[in-house]
């Protein structure tokens, strides 16, 4: 393992991670099904995971920033969520046995990734720039091939074995981690914690993460009933997968090409009214063009700016605008405004999804995300330097 650069370590690590995301999105209501639970449960148990992230995020920022040993969290809490697992295939399913689980689960998942994403960010130091897209790409393959690995399986072996799947993926990503050290030049404990309110009055931090909400408020038809929109509709089961799968893979391009392509020369106002305009234009497609499947496809191909180019721009702003002491709490708050955006936009879609339908509800989504578009003049208006990241 010594053998190994950081960057291959980190990538690793993503790779291992979304492995699991990529298991557990497309299969965990199929396996909740096979066991009984009847769609309104299902629900219920499928929203414990966004619930804890409006709070948990912080709990861990708070932890990270005032221990300082965040990959020492991010064991912690795959250690966990491989436990969670293995206690989900050995107990019996009763919904509140299953419900607390899925609770301490999305806690301690909630640690990993926004403290993961700020060890990756120091460890690639002044080349995060350069580095940062091509390690993070890495984890949009472990999403693909946790797609494409688990589906095959559950076609040999019953689904009632997914959460030992779940926790063969999750192990490996516990084992991998400790690859990886403390970053040498991150802070280390603190007694007394920055205020983050000087930075949230900064007018390019509240103006982006206020474009995030609407962003990902737009995104919760998506992330919630994409899949059962397209089999409604008619789409075969292979053909909802492919749709995912493009979409990811336009995420690995966008991480591959963005600092070359456009953070040299376009500024952060500009790359994100593209993305706002053009993930308006996705939910356009997806409402109009509803049984076209190349029109769904060039659709998802959009996610490159909706997720891919987003996401880059938010660790820019988080490592630019918070400092070192602050990067965990920073890295909260991402997660806390997707949880938030996601979680509010879902609870409105679901309840008139049936008086509206679903395509109108994707029309009504590609309105919505404009109006972060009224935000856009307090980001930076001047691109990148070559050196800056």
């Amino acid at each position: 393992m010594q053998a190994l650069n950081i960057s291959t370590r980190l990538g690793g690590f993503y790779f291992f991670y979304y492995a699991i995301v990529g298991t557990f999105l497309p299969f965990w209501s199929l396996y909740l099904e096979d066991q009984g639970f009847n769609y309104q449960e299902i629900g219920v148990l499928s929203s414990i995971a966004i619930l804890t992230r409006f709070f948990a995020p912080f709990i861990w920022g708070w932890i990270a920033d005032k221990s300082g040993k965040r990959m020492l969290l991010v064991r912690i809490a795959t250690w966990m969520e491989a436990s969670i697992w293995l206690l989900i295939f050995i107990i019996p399913n009763s919904f509140q046995s299953v419900a607390l689980l899925m609770l301490i689960f999305s806690f301690f998942q909630n640690a990993i990734l926004a403290q993961f994403e700020g060890v990756t960010l120091f460890w690639l130091g002044e080349k995060r720039a350069e580095l940062y897209g091509k390690v993070r790409k890495w984890g949009s393959v472990g999403f693909i091939v946790g797609v494409f690995v688990i589906g095959a399986l559950l076609e040999i072996i019953p689904i009632s074995m997914l959460p030992i799947l779940l926790l063969a993926v999750s192990f490996l990503a516990f084992l991998w981690s400790f690859s990886i050290k403390e970053p040498i030049h991150a802070p280390s404990s603190q007694k007394k914690l920055e205020s983050l309110i000087p930075v949230l009055k900064k007018p390019t931090v509240a103006a982006f993460f206020t474009i995030e909400f609407i962003l990902l408020f737009s995104q919760a038809p998506f992330y919630s009933f994409y899949s059962n929109f397209l089999k409604e509709i008619g789409f075969s089961t292979t053909q909802i997968g492919s749709l995912w799968a493009a979409g990811v893979i336009a995420e690995i391009v966008m991480f591959a090409v963005a600092q070359k392509l456009f953070f040299t020369r376009f500024s952060w106002r500009s790359l994100v009214a593209v993305c706002l305009i053009l993930t308006s234009l996705r939910w356009f497609l997806v409402g109009v063009l509803t049984t076209n499947y190349f029109g769904q496809f060039l659709a998802q191909c959009l996610h490159a700016f909706s997720f891919g180019l987003f996401h880059l721009i938010a660790m820019k702003v988080i490592f630019q605008n918070f400092s070192p002491e602050q990067q965990g709490r920073g890295q909260a708050l991402y997660s806390t405004m997707w949880g938030l955006g996601v979680a509010s936009g879902s609870l409105l879609a679901g309840h008139y999804w049936q008086q509206l339908t679903g395509a109108t509800i994707f029309l009504y989504a590609s309105v919505v995300v404009l109006f972060g578009l009224l935000l856009i003049y307090w980001l930076p208006n001047r691109a990148e330097t070559a050196a800056k990241s």
